[in-house]
């Protein structure tokens, strides 16, 4: 059985030999020091639930390492301490081999910014095909997995940085509800709406990593039969669905079915008041964490300022988001469109949990962020078979109850054609 030394160091040779997918943003020289504790933890007989070599997107504060959120902006950020998620994730056992790179500002900076692009990683190249895009913003985190350098990795999610993500490069990807884990140590887009979360080769594995980011551990969760399962399909802009995901969720409905489990439609629609929340959210959550930290420029005109001054590395894509929620949120979260927004969302979370209320998970099909917009917690699980570029093809599934929600997941995984 290998050492959590020996698995370090194979995971630090992986990230050498994938050097050219452009995934890491850095390395940490203390994680053989990190797995040589671990190893005489384990020698002195104390249980570590998750004894993991793993990597960290790059607005998450792991202590010595830069927190810059891509941006060339926060270049000079190098966390004091570990954030909170981290801290859990080492008292678990958890190695930070690293961090990984991402889309800009948790792609926050522009709009039809590519996805896995930054001005201080560059861009991530996808795993399984350079053409492909690694899609955003845990782009960094999606590719070092579906790369087999780590065996999981730490993203965040406002609306699908990770369960998009995971999807477009053939992991799996665990958001949990929104508030569940602590959001200090991160840079955010709006705490209302943003969380840390895993993504994994497996469910199981994602599952058990954002175990080891809480204060407490999830009661078991085991898969069941699939008679027992109730199962909802989202129908909202289904003719946005390519002829092969289409043909994907016929053939794993049709596969629910015959084993039993009830499926039957629903229309939750996306909606543009999320939008509203995060371009309101976003200046006054992002210097309430600059305050704290180590970053010499501790203000969003601060940080604009940088980007004007330096066009020609800073600006390729341009900074219209970054520009809206400077320009377009007076009055801060006492906003009259902001206040409006989240009475709204009070409504929306109602009726869909209402809507929910008999529902084990909620299968996406069309894009839709209603989950994302009422805080649910959020899975995409990878099947086994591919597309045309080698990519196991996936499902993105929500629920009102995140250990019904887990308990659908692990048991769809085992189905999934």
């Amino acid at each position: 059985m290998c050492t959590m030394l020996e698995k370090t160091a194979a995971a630090l040779e992986r990230a050498q030999a994938r050097a050219m997918l452009n995934c890491i943003a850095e390395l940490d020289p203390t994680a053989p020091d990190q797995a040589r504790l671990i190893d005489r933890q384990l020698a002195q007989g104390q249980q570590l639930p998750f004894p993991c070599p793993i990597l960290v997107k790059d607005n998450i504060d792991v202590a010595g390492l830069h927190t810059s959120a891509g941006s060339l902006a926060l270049a000079d950020n190098i966390a004091a301490c570990d954030a909170p998620v981290i801290r859990s994730l080492r008292r678990r056992g958890a190695v930070i081999l690293g961090k990984t790179n991402m889309t800009e500002f948790a792609n926050y900076t522009t709009a039809g910014m590519p996805g896995g692009y930054s001005s201080r990683g560059g861009q991530v190249i996808h795993a399984a095909d350079p053409a492909l895009s690694p899609s955003g913003s845990s782009s960094g985190s999606a590719v070092a997995v579906a790369a087999g350098i780590v065996p999981a990795a730490v993203g965040t999610d406002t609306s699908f940085s990770i369960v998009a993500c995971a999807q477009a490069n053939g992991v799996c990807g665990l958001k949990p509800p929104a508030g569940t884990l602590p959001w200090q140590g991160v840079v955010p887009i709006a705490r209302t709406l943003d969380s840390v979360g895993s993504l994994a080769r497996d469910f199981s594995t994602a599952l058990a990593l954002y175990n080891a980011m809480r204060d407490a551990p999830l009661p078991k969760v085991q898969s069941c039969a699939a008679s027992s399962l109730r199962i909802a399909v989202n129908t909202a802009n289904n003719d946005m669905v390519s002829p092969g995901q289409k043909a994907f969720l016929h053939e794993t409905l049709n596969r629910l079915r015959s084993r039993g489990a009830t499926v039957r439609e629903i229309l939750q629609e996306p909606t543009p008041l999320q939008q509203i929340i995060m371009q309101w959210e976003f200046m006054p959550h992002l210097e309430d964490y600059l305050r704290s930290s180590a970053a010499s420029r501790r203000t969003l005109r601060e940080i604009v300022a940088c980007y004007l001054e330096n066009p020609g590395t800073m600006m390729k894509y341009g900074i219209t988001l970054l520009q809206q929620a400077l320009d377009k949120t007076p009055c801060g979260l006492r906003g009259e469109p902001y206040l409006q927004a989240m009475e709204q969302r009070e409504r929306a979370i109602r009726v869909t949990r209402h809507e929910l209320q008999d529902v084990d998970a909620v299968i996406m099909t069309g894009p839709t962020n209603i989950m994302h917009f009422c805080g649910l917690a959020s899975v995409a699980l990878a099947g086994q078979k591919t597309d045309g570029h080698g990519v196991p093809r996936g499902l993105i599934l929500y629920g009102a109850d995140e250990l019904r929600l887990y308990r659908t997941a692990m048991t769809l995984e085992q189905l999934l054609p």
